[in-house]
């Protein structure tokens, strides 16, 4: 007779801790971990894991499946990359709370923010709550492959005490503040595992207008964590333009200071500003040293636009030529861009885009890559479209259009936008080496047309642990912590990201030498038919969660173990 659930045979064990693996079995019952080391007793089901790494689940801190969850089921690309807990509700965008009459206002600022198309949104939303606690109900009784927990976006709830004032972005009053902090104060007691807000002119409706949030008072915002150190609950989650990092580093100060709660901001490298981050983190890393809780979300290789003639943008979108075909369906544009007239037509145009950040991606061949399979995160100036234009005695439009064309009109182009000012890597591994930081910034469920990078978990396993070639790599026992033990820990949940008994039974049984990142590729899979990117992953074989096995060898099981995590947890 079976005397565990499961049991995972002879795995190499990194545990979570940060110590060094070792060889045990684990053995799972009730959806947690019962034994780890050697179990003599038969599982009602056995995975033998010889010669392969047992990690815990991942939990990734940084996604936006805010409206995915109500309509689906799987919270992929992340739980294809051994993610079992995700994050969303981050950089201040959301769907509660909210008024009837700002549905649409809601969807267009994510539309803008996060690259989700208005149509899938109207369409999948289902809209049955206003506050906060009732979209958090809404949630309870679905089922997911992975857990999800969710943040209250400062927009929605903006938008709901201050209606036009607030989207107009007005200072709040007193009573505007205090509506906000006693609906912040309701929302982590009901369950949000903290509070989210932006103060970036990047974040903008699709329309074009700013973040309601981006010009938030210190007052509105520290009234808010406040409520959040009342209730003794709760993260806080900001992404800034850190114009001026001094100053918008000791504003986050201050506000860390006052309510108590942990605060954590996202850090990287912009090209404008090369050197610009190692003054934030040098900041977060004294307040941290002062006994505060305050962290940098960093990702593990660039945030990076992906080009395509299926995406979202390509070098020709801001071209009136290839604006003449731009709504034509696919097929219908590859057959014009094969046309030699109109090929010659196209590549003789100039872009006219009023939008400034498209203007210039447009037009930056020089640092625009073949993203290839699997991709290179961190590729060489000759792999540039103006490199290979050289060689060719090509142009780099001709070239860039040869590329996306390849594959049956399937070509994708990278243009890294961040993280990769002096095309390296090695700022980045500064920023992860840091105490004062945590791997995030994933967008999972997000940028559907134009970002990909969900599977930042699985860069983190394979490029700095085992395949980078410019440069040092890291331990892997100390990126399992980072992404599992050390994340899970930061909302609050306690109850998972280490392999020890008691805790969750969320993990990843890997084969790490064959772990092998996929290009991104397209799915029509939305609601009114929309489209999205989405990556694989070989080397996954198996991922579980709460004991059960959601992902076998790249496969879905069907299992849906997941739930909505309210608040915090213990093991």
């Amino acid at each position: 007779m079976a005397e565990h659930d499961l049991v995972i045979r002879g795995g190499f064990v990194v545990d979570g801790s940060g110590e060094p693996g070792r060889e045990a079995d684990i053995a799972i019952e009730n959806g947690c971990i019962a034994q780890v080391g050697n179990v003599p007793g038969a599982g009602a089901e056995e995975i033998d894991a010889r010669g392969k790494l047992v990690a815990p689940g991942f939990v990734d801190v940084h996604t936006h499946y805010d409206g995915q969850v109500t309509w689906g089921d799987a919270l992929s690309p992340s739980s294809n990359h051994g993610v079992t807990t995700a994050i969303m509700g981050n950089c201040g965008v959301g769907f509660a709370p909210v008024r009837d009459h700002d549905h649409d206002r809601l969807i267009r600022l994510m539309e803008g923010v996060e690259d989700i198309p208005f149509p899938v949104l109207a369409e999948g939303l289902p809209w049955n709550w206003e506050s906060f606690p009732d979209y958090l109900d809404s949630l309870s009784d679905r089922r997911f492959d992975i857990d999800v927990g969710a943040q209250l976006p400062h927009a929605a709830l903006r938008v709901y005490v201050m209606g036009d004032r607030g989207a107009n972005r007005e200072d709040a009053t007193d009573e505007d503040i205090a509506a906000m902090a006693q609906l912040a104060k309701s929302a982590v007691e009901a369950g949000a595992l903290g509070f989210s807000t932006s103060r970036t002119l990047n974040h903008r409706t699709s329309d074009g207008q700013p973040t309601p949030t981006l010009t938030a008072s210190e007052k509105e915002l520290t009234g808010i964590a406040m409520a959040l150190g009342e209730a003794g609950k709760g993260v806080l989650q900001f992404v800034s333009d850190f114009n001026d990092p001094q100053k918008e580093a000791a504003m986050l100060r201050r506000i860390v200071e006052q309510s108590g709660r942990p605060l954590s901001v996202s850090l990287a490298q912009a090209d404008v500003a090369p050197e610009g981050w190692k003054l934030l983190l040098s900041e977060i890393e004294a307040a941290q040293a002062a006994g505060l809780e305050m962290r940098a979300q960093v990702g593990p290789r660039p945030v990076g636009l992906l080009l395509g003639l299926e995406l979202t943008l390509n070098p020709f979108s801001g071209h009136p030529v290839y604006q003449t075909i731009a709504g034509e369906p696919f097929e219908a544009r590859l057959a014009a861009l094969r046309d030699p007239a109109f090929r010659e037509k196209l590549l003789n145009d100039e872009p006219d885009a009023e939008n400034p950040f498209v203007k210039s991606i447009l037009r930056s061949f020089g640092k625009m890559f073949v993203l290839g399979d699997p991709p290179d995160y961190e590729p060489t100036d000759d792999k540039t479209v103006a490199a290979i234009a050289r060689a060719r005695g090509s142009t780099p439009e001709a070239v860039a259009l040869d590329l996306m064309l390849a594959d049956e009109g399937r070509g994708m182009l990278y243009l890294p936008f961040l993280n990769y000012a002096q095309g390296s890597l090695d700022p980045v591994k500064t920023m992860l080496e840091s105490p004062a930081s945590l791997p995030g910034l994933s967008d999972g469920g997000a940028h559907v047309g134009m970002i990909c990078d969900g599977s930042f978990p699985t860069t983190l396993l394979t490029h700095w642990s085992r395949d980078r070639s410019r440069g040092d790599t890291l331990p892997l026992e100390f990126l399992i912590k980072r992404q599992s033990h050390d994340t899970a820990a930061w909302v609050g949940l306690k109850d998972r990201g280490l392999l020890k008994p008691g805790y969750r039974a969320d993990l990843n049984v890997i084969d790490h030498d064959n772990l092998t990142l996929h290009a991104p590729y397209i799915v029509h899979d939305l609601p009114a038919g929309g489209r999205r990117l989405m990556q694989r992953a070989d080397g996954y074989e198996a991922t579980l969660v709460a004991g059960e096995i959601i992902q076998r060898s790249g496969a879905a099981t069907g299992a849906k173990p997941g739930r909505l995590v309210r608040g915090a947890q213990s093991v």
